[in-house]
């Protein structure tokens, strides 16, 4: 009796119901919290994303049911009663993700710890954070080479734009069942920046160029700072209806910031909301990576070709940044174009970590934050165009 009873009890253990697929997945759970924790590669998303990898390949826990949102869809009987059998808690949170409020939410995050102030000191930099989408452009091209379809192409593409909520507001409409591939690819590319941006802006770059000081930008009025988000809301949502929840949120978000009567909620989006969101974004996101479902070749090609479609965006950035040179008369910094892939503000750091390495006077920090900006409207722009196309 005894004996039946320890049989029974480890046949009924995890332990025993563990696939290699998911013992593989937890080994790739503990290589992200190896780079969160240690190498401090975006923490603050790797950390719950490696943590919701890590719950839903426990065996018989049952906190994530993928069958729920099979097909795209949600399957909202599934979802009727509490059945601890068939549904978890990650699986009432994923909703966040699955309906596209927690990219909004974070977006609107985002707006309210921006200054768009660069930008609209110097407009000519939106078309430095429109030439990093260069990178959406070629990822698309490749991935539909490589046997994808447009659906899936464009989540790949959208890598490009190193904005992780824009990749996973667009996979979640277009092709969810490669969110985890997308989401790991864009977070982990966007915490590489400093180690795969600096050789592209060297080879494309003389250390002449490099070296450029730039004049401080002028002042921008408060006027400017509070119509800047309520203009550049009505014009791109009425040009690009689909683009509404992403843009809007992020305007949002700012003109909490700018308009001056309104800390508390600026203050809210910036941390409490912030964060909160980012916690559960980043363990449902994670719960996705299902071993059974990530571990495929498909998977290899979406990250081979995510820093593809990175490097590319950088090097879109850079050639408009040489044009800008060249057109200026040599008194714009090239290097800033790098930045107008949407990390910020990493990758306006690394612009003036890269222009001080030239000249140690430089300072480039507040020049670059012009594209950082620039692309953050760019890669939501390029989502939103991607969206009417083949949504």
């Amino acid at each position: 009796m005894f004996i039946d009873a320890l049989q029974e009890l480890w046949e009924g253990s995890g332990i025993y119901a563990m696939t290699w697929r998911q013992g593989v997945m937890l080994l790739l759970s503990f290589v992200l919290f190896y780079l969160a924790i240690r190498k401090k590669f975006e923490p603050l998303l790797l950390v719950p994303i490696a943590f919701g990898m890590l719950l839903t390949n426990l065996p018989v826990a049952g906190l994530y049911h993928p069958e729920i949102f099979e097909g795209g869809h949600v399957h909202w009987d599934m979802l009727g009663t509490w059945n601890a059998d068939a549904v978890g808690i990650l699986d009432f949170i994923y909703l966040g993700v699955k309906l596209s409020i927690f990219p909004c939410l974070i977006f609107m995050a985002v707006g309210a710890m921006t200054d768009f102030g660069p930008l609209i000191a110097r407009p000519s930099s939106l078309f430095m954070g429109a030439g990093a989408q260069f990178g959406i452009s070629m990822a698309f091209i490749l991935a539909t080479l490589f046997k994808f379809n447009v659906n899936e192409a464009s989540s790949i593409a959208i890598i490009g734009g190193a904005d992780g909520p824009t990749a996973i507001y667009l996979t979640t409409k277009l092709a969810p069942h490669i969110l985890p591939a997308i989401a790991i690819a864009a977070y982990s590319y966007m915490a590489l920046i400093p180690a795969i941006q600096p050789p592209i802006m060297r080879a494309m770059t003389t250390k002449k160029q490099r070296a450029v000081k730039m004049e401080q930008v002028r002042e921008v009025s408060k006027v400017e700072r509070i119509c800047f988000p309520i203009i550049v809301a009505v014009i791109c949502t009425l040009l690009i209806p689909s683009v509404g929840p992403l843009l809007g949120m992020l305007m949002l978000g700012n003109l909490f910031r700018e308009c001056g009567v309104t800390n508390r909620l600026s203050d809210t989006a910036q941390n409490a909301l912030c964060n909160i969101v980012t916690i559960f974004l980043g363990v449902t996101v994670g719960a996705t990576a299902v071993g059974e479902t990530f571990l495929t070749w498909d998977t290899l090609k979406i990250i081979g070709l995510g820093v593809l479609a990175f490097s590319f965006s950088t090097v879109g950035g850079l050639l408009i940044g040489q044009i800008m040179y060249f057109i200026s008369g040599g008194k714009i910094n090239p290097l800033i174009g790098s930045a107008g892939v949407s990390a910020v503000p990493m990758a306006a750091r690394v612009s003036n970590t890269e222009g001080q390495k030239a000249n140690p006077s430089n300072f480039l920090l507040m020049h670059a934050m012009g594209p950082n900006v620039a692309g953050v409207i760019g890669s939501a722009v390029a989502a939103g165009v991607l969206l009417s196309l083949f949504g």
